[in-house]
């Protein structure tokens, strides 16, 4: 389902506890898949997921390690706010130096309760940077993470604390006169009265110490009156947020893999081995479809190449053509061997024919084979055949189309005797059409007749028609 405020505001509670984050923030957006997430975890040095998620019964809390896994998800049954805890103390502590260095983390019970225990606590322990006691700053610890395991509800309790360290073995009035803000003494006569009966405090500001708080420090923290190897006792105060956890699951991977544990599902063997050899199957099939895949372009890869190789082959052989390399003869290379053997045997008779005769034969007695004239254009070129022209000393053939031989005899004479025709009959209706005119007993103005205007028209429409036609 979908997360609501309590869930944000849960979330955003998380984070702070995890205070300081890495220099690099991880920007998530709504359209981010957890591969993506994964895929740029590494560069910038994220080793750990944190995810609460929400469904239509339950909230869920998952820790991841990156980049190989486990990931531990649990059950949140029951969380508290940071601003509900802080609104239900009298006095919190809390301040932007706090959050300056990642917390000290405290495991309670977390003992021999089996395997996922163990690697719950070792989980819970990799979120933080390991801490050498005997080489630690103090004034670095300012937070605490309390988890604690109940082996009898199989439940942790998940606690953030503000640690404050204050000095033991003075009175309420000198407690306040070393605190940074100083007290209200107008209504005392002198600074004995505060020292010696703590008037003017309320008895709700004297907290009670004991044993279980009050140490010895092996140096000197910030704070007025913590000195080293004074007596100085250690006060929590709770900052939030609350949670109940309970483990749920125990997964091998980021998100998916084998089932290392559950709370609620138990297999049995036969089904494990099923479910192993389902996984083993699919895993094979995978590999056998990429190993195809890889056939498959290996394949294509190599006719890409060999088509390359026969194009480039195919482009050398046709520029080697072109420049006369492959198929230009040699000049003194013999003559080729065809028409020899009818040579040889015109050669045979004329030499039958002196030896039977005595004489010498007649030049077309034995005519000689028509020689082979070699191409005297550029090597490389194609030879044009020449038109032979038609022997015009020769009988006209019969043609063997009489339509088309009719057609190419009426274009002829058209061409021949058009232009003649044309200017005969032009000059023809110009001077029977003029002479008229030209006669004194036609003097008086007349319209032209209509024979005038269609002789004039005639003999324009056939000057226009004449230009027209083909040369």
């Amino acid at each position: 389902g979908r997360a609501g405020a309590g869930v944000q505001a849960q979330r955003m509670g998380l984070g702070g506890v995890m205070e300081p984050p890495p220099p690099p923030r991880l920007q998530i957006r709504k359209k981010n898949s957890l591969k993506d997430c994964v895929a740029v975890a590494g560069p910038l040095g994220v080793t750990h997921f944190l995810i609460v998620s929400k469904t239509e019964t339950n909230v869920y809390f998952k820790l991841m390690r990156l980049p190989g896994g486990p990931t531990l998800t649990f059950r949140i049954n029951k969380y508290t706010l940071v601003r509900d805890v802080v609104s239900s103390l009298r006095r919190h502590r809390m301040h932007e130096q706090q959050f300056a260095h990642p917390p000290l983390l405290v495991l309670n019970s977390f003992g021999p309760h089996g395997m996922h225990v163990k690697l719950m606590a070792t989980m819970f322990q990799n979120l933080f940077p390991s801490i050498n006691v005997h080489k630690v700053n103090l004034n670095t610890i300012k937070r605490c993470l309390l988890i604690n395991y109940n082996p009898d509800a199989q439940e942790l309790d998940f606690r953030h604390y503000s640690i404050k360290v204050v000095p033991v073995g003075a009175s309420r009035g000198m407690k306040k006169l070393l605190q940074e803000k100083f007290p209200n003494m107008s209504r005392l006569q002198d600074i004995s009265e505060l020292l010696a009966t703590g008037a003017g405090l309320s008895e709700s500001e004297a907290e009670p110490d004991g044993e279980h708080n009050i140490t010895e420090l092996p140096q000197a923290v910030a704070g007025r009156g913590n000195m080293r190897a004074q007596q100085s006792a250690v006060r929590l105060t709770e900052i939030g947020p609350r949670m109940t956890l309970e483990l749920i699951k125990i997964q091998e991977g980021v998100g998916e893999g084998n089932v290392l544990f559950h709370r609620l599902v138990h297999k049995t063997e036969e089904e494990l081995q099923a479910i192993l050899a389902a996984k083993e199957e699919k895993l094979r099939l995978k590999a056998q479809r990429q190993d195809q895949q890889a056939q498959n372009v290996r394949r294509k890869r190599e006719q890409r190449e060999a088509h390359k190789k026969k194009s480039l082959a195919g482009m050398k052989r046709v520029q080697a053509e072109a420049d006369g390399d492959s198929d230009a003869e040699d000049p003194g290379a013999p003559p080729e061997a065809e028409g020899t053997s009818q040579q040889e045997e015109e050669e045979d008779e004329a030499e039958y024919f002196r030896q039977a005769v005595g004489e010498e034969p007649d030049e077309d007695m034995f005519p000689k084979a028509a020689k082979r004239r070699r191409p005297t254009g550029p090597p490389g070129k194609k030879q044009q055949l020449k038109e032979r022209k038609p022997d015009r000393g020769s009988a006209m053939q019969c043609p063997v189309n009489f339509s088309e031989a009719a057609d190419r005899l009426l274009s002829g004479l058209q061409e021949g005797f058009l232009w003649p025709m044309l200017a005969a009959e032009f000059l023809v209706a110009l001077a029977s059409n003029s002479l008229p005119r030209a006669l004194p007993c036609s003097r008086e103005q007349r319209p032209w007749p209509p024979a005038v205007i269609f002789s004039a028209q005639l003999a324009v429409s056939d000057l226009l028609y004449a230009l027209t036609l083909p040369p």
